[in-house]
């Protein structure tokens, strides 16, 4: 029986050390940002995180047909935006709260694919979620607007990174379909990051700190990722990563002393709640196992 079990219990470890490098990668980030600013954190993210996996997944031996590389092009943007947009919120609100933002845009992706009425519920608890973050923008202590308007077109790349995704990675490893589409948000955004840097990128005095953030928030919690979609279902894996925004803000506690009031701890338990009321009722018409 444990023998059964230990390949689940693997990846339920390998998920929640992804989620906790990735957010805690996020928080080291921020305090990146007063040194090279936020558009060259974003730059050399995706720049080391694409040399990283590029050595680990080896992507050059994919072959994919040519909708699969405007479906791959699509992704890679998508990819490099949703980093870049996130960064940006993140100068201006709390990390937890960027995170739940952000993870209303595969929320709404899988609501609008669901034909089902009772699934307005999770739609009714994923705006009560976000009427509670926002109850007054013009308050003393209301979140910035623009940092909430980044983390949502954060939350919209998300969306798209998933969608194109699973049509640019149906040829084979989800590992090198990832390398490959940091490949593509380097092209992109990286140029756009290093323009926006404030300060020289390439100083040996910053590479230690850039490793690390690129190490825990790209290319170790991907890897571990690609470890759990082998042994999970699609809703466990789904359901696990609903868990997200609470760990965000946790590390956003830990590391960056950022405090949330009662009602913004109320309005991330409605998000959660509402990501996996979602995954629960789609999964029972159809649950998928995803092979790496």
């Amino acid at each position: 029986m444990l023998l059964n079990k230990s390949p689940v219990v693997l990846a339920v470890g390998c998920l929640l050390c992804a989620m906790i490098t990735i957010q805690s990668g996020a928080s080291i980030a921020k305090q990146f940002f007063p040194v090279v600013g936020v558009g060259g954190t974003v730059a050399l993210r995706i720049g080391l995180s694409a040399l990283l996996l590029v050595l680990i997944f080896r992507p050059w031996r994919l072959r994919l047909s040519r909708s699969q590389w405007r479906a791959m092009a699509v992704y890679g943007f998508a990819l490099g935006g949703m980093q870049m947009t996130f960064y940006f919120a993140l100068e201006r609100i709390p990390l937890g709260i960027g995170v739940a933002l952000e993870f209303t845009g595969p929320l709404m992706l899988a609501l609008l694919s669901s034909r089902r009425k009772r699934d307005f519920v999770w739609v009714a608890l994923a705006v009560a979620g976000l009427a509670l973050l926002l109850p007054d923008m013009s308050g003393v202590d209301a979140l910035d607007p623009i940092g909430v308007a980044l983390a949502l077109a954060a939350g919209g790349c998300w969306a798209a990174y998933i969608w194109f995704g699973q049509r640019a990675g149906s040829v084979g490893s989800g590992g090198a379909t990832v390398a490959l589409g940091l490949c593509i948000a380097t092209v992109i955004y990286f140029p756009l990051g290093a323009n926006l840097a404030e300060g020289p990128l390439f100083t040996w005095s910053i590479v230690p700190m850039a490793l690390t953030i690129a190490i825990l928030s790209s290319a170790l919690p991907y890897s571990l990722e690609m470890m759990a979609l082998s042994r999970l279902s699609t809703q466990h894996f789904s359901v696990m990563m609903s868990l997200e925004p609470a760990i965000a803000a946790m590390a956003g506690l830990a590391i960056l002393g950022e405090t949330l009031d009662l009602s913004q701890w109320g309005a991330i338990l409605f998000i959660i709640s509402a990501s996996i009321g979602s995954t629960l009722a789609a999964s029972r018409s159809r649950v998928v196992v995803i092979q790496d």
